[in-house]
């Protein structure tokens, strides 16, 4: 059998926790900062981890994540 592709974009997106979740980071960092609460930006500097619903899609995408 041939080995299973990464999606690059993905790895470079998510990372796996230690015990088994996935962890992303939040959006809307990049510009437009200024119009942004600082609670807001503080907030969104933290990561968080992926929905139930949406592993399933992000694991077939990284098969070798775990």
């Amino acid at each position: 059998m041939p080995k299973i592709k990464t999606n690059r974009s993905a790895a470079k997106r998510f990372t796996a926790t230690g015990g088994g979740k996935i962890r992303r980071n939040h959006c809307n960092m990049r510009h437009i900062l200024t119009k942004k609460s600082p609670k807001r930006k503080r907030q969104l500097r933290k990561s968080v981890i992926v929905a139930d619903s949406n592993v399933a899609s992000i694991r077939r995408l990284l098969p070798y994540l775990f």
